[in-house]
């Protein structure tokens, strides 16, 4: 994959690049694997809004993903084709198994139509082939991996990721995360060999603010640039200072270094936390 710039014939194109979607194949969905994204903007079930700056972009169809692939066990797929999908920031394969059936399942990197997949308890050490964790052999790269039994794939899931199998000593495997966490999970979990695709969704630059509100983001606003009565941060006279030990959100809580893990009985699971060096 490459990422494509742009001569500077405006402000907002100066600085723009874009995807050169090299390895799309079908521009148009497959139709029964869609259905329709009702949008929130933001806002829970009373109407308030609960996340900031969401509204408005560009009308989106849902792909239905499948992150298990358990119901395919032993059957072989065929890629027909590899997709984008706006929910998401990998790319999306279409796969036709033998039985007929089609499904959505998350690209690796440096797959192609034609090639075949499987799905299998014990299967051969190959791109897009997903396996239990305690068949797969040591130092492999994985994504897609399942934390808990029969839920499907949680982790590892964005373009251009990739774990890593660092140990199958006893009851767990133990997997290193891009953030640099080493964690503990079943040996009895699925994973899915290779790294996640559009490894370059990183070094894209948005270029401009019209861009971003057609993603459906709206305008942010500093907190110094506001007033007391709209946020801790506000007040004062031209470009002063937030005056306070440290920075706070709109509603008063720590906003940078505040912990809000609350479920610690699950760091018994964690081997080396991220922020440890």
């Amino acid at each position: 994959m490459a990422v494509k710039k742009f001569k500077p014939t405006t402000p907002g194109r100066r600085q723009m690049s874009v995807a050169s979607f090299e390895e799309i194949t079908k521009t148009k969905p497959e139709k029964s694997l869609t259905k329709t994204k009702t949008r929130c903007s933001g806002r829970n079930n009373s109407g308030r809004i609960t996340v900031r700056h969401r509204g408005g972009g560009a009308k989106r169809a849902y792909r239905m993903v499948d992150f298990k692939r358990t119901d395919k066990l032993n059957i072989e797929g065929k890629v027909t084709a590899v997709e984008y999908d706006p929910n998401r920031t990998a790319y999306i394969m279409l796969v036709t198994y033998k039985d007929g059936e089609k499904r959505y399942h998350l690209a690796p990197t440096g797959i192609k139509v034609g090639d075949k997949i499987m799905t299998a308890e014990k299967a051969k050490i190959k791109t897009g082939n997903r396996m239990l964790l305690n068949n797969i052999p040591v130092g492999y790269s994985i994504y897609n991996v399942e934390m808990h039994l029969g839920k499907g794939g949680q982790l590892g899931r964005s373009a251009g990721t990739s774990i890593k199998l660092v140990s199958l000593e006893g009851k767990y495997a133990q997997i290193a995360l891009p953030s640099g966490e080493i964690r503990m999970v079943a040996k009895e979990c699925y994973a899915t060999i290779g790294t996640t695709s559009n490894i370059d969704h990183a070094n894209i630059t948005i270029g401009k603010a019209g861009r971003k509100r057609n993603m459906g983001r709206r305008p942010q606003v500093r907190g110094k640039a506001m007033n007391p009565v709209d946020h801790p941060h506000g007040g004062g006279e031209g470009g002063a200072p937030i005056g306070l030990k440290h920075p706070k959100t709109p509603w008063g809580m720590p906003a940078l270094g505040y912990k809000t893990r609350r479920r610690h009985y699950t760091d018994k699971m964690i081997v080396k936390d991220r922020r440890r060096k």
